[in-house]
């Protein structure tokens, strides 16, 4: 599933806030979805760059490298000068980023050069792969970054699970009375998406796993190439999970922003097939009520981070913001 500029900046700054942000990353998408502003932003966060600078010469310990030659290929020794950067060390709490943009213009031999860096990454650095045609990209360096698909314009495409949480919603915005039914019946709900969204992604990545092990197995590196395939699958499946079941928090916390803007009469919302409900429940709360409520589903999403029990995090989340 693709992401909007906004959703995949989130995701990584809260990835970043948690710990939780891998060291490598490839931000995809056609010409317009943003990939230099997702860059730039996460890049300004773990860096402490102004964002206006990422890409400048006054950015500190920021490596940029794009094609500059006549044949515009990323050449060797521009990853050669990226890779010495990334060894000098840091200024204290500041981390090293490279970016390589247009990475599917990377040369052969500065793929090649480059792969190792994926593989044996510089302490405290984070290494951003840009590409319009990530197809094109050798797998080797593809499966060593956490993908980032962007959607075109940056544009979020509507998951079916998003639909089907705002359909849940909307259900338990024409009940009159709310209690500790229907925001148990709507955490069900949840949590049985969330457990389709796990299994969705568990099959995918055991399926590119099996290919893997189908195309390497007989090659000279087969055996310690797939030695840690499996734990990097496992671990990418929670990765994605995580990412997954925070735009699911976001489209809670979108619910009630609208039913915000509602209260303070602004024509204007994130979620417009669900535009009659939000605005009915305007007139049942205040602000300040409101406001509890997208505070409580803030929280959640932070504690979701500190590995407590999901299941009993959003019934006990859900029972203060829908059970009353």
């Amino acid at each position: 599933m693709a992401f909007s500029k906004k959703s995949a900046i989130g995701f990584l700054r809260r990835a970043h806030e948690n710990n939780r942000l891998g060291h490598a990353y490839l931000i995809s998408g056609p010409v317009g979805s943003g990939k230099r502003e997702v860059a730039a932003s996460v890049a300004s966060v773990v860096n402490g760059t102004d964002i206006d600078q990422i890409f400048s010469t006054k950015a500190r310990e920021i490596f940029v490298a794009e094609p500059e030659s006549k044949s515009r290929r990323i050449l060797i020794e521009q990853i050669r000068e990226l890779e010495h950067g990334l060894q000098m060390r840091g200024a204290e709490g500041r981390r090293k980023v490279a970016i390589i943009a247009e990475a599917d213009r990377l040369q052969p031999q500065a793929a090649n050069a480059f792969l190792k860096t994926l593989e044996e990454p510089p302490a405290n650095s984070l290494l951003l792969l840009l590409s319009a045609l990530p197809e094109t990209l050798p797998d080797t360096i593809v499966s060593r970054c956490i993908s980032i698909p962007l959607a075109a314009n940056g544009q979020e495409a509507e998951s079916p699970e998003r639909r089907e949480l705002v359909e849940l919603l909307r259900k338990i915005a024409h009940e009159k009375n709310w209690g500790i039914q229907q925001a148990y019946r709507l955490s069900q709900g949840t949590q049985r998406l969330l457990a389709a969204i796990r299994e969705q992604i568990k099959q995918q990545n055991e399926e590119a796993f099996e290919a893997e092990e189908t195309r390497y197995r007989n090659s000279t590196d087969g055996g310690a190439w797939l030695d840690d395939r499996e734990d990097y699958y496992k671990a990418l499946t929670e990765s994605l999970y995580i990412q997954r079941r925070a735009m699911l928090i976001e489209v809670l916390i979108e619910f009630w922003s609208d039913i915000l803007r509602g209260c303070s009469k602004v024509d204007r919302c994130h979620l417009p097939t669900a535009k009659k409900e939000t605005a009915a429940l305007a007139e049942r709360f205040t602000s300040p009520e409101v406001l509890r409520r997208i505070q409580r589903l803030e929280e959640l999403r932070d504690n979701l981070g500190r590995n407590i029990q999901e299941a009993l995090a959003f019934e006990v989340a859900f029972l203060e913001v829908f059970g009353a």
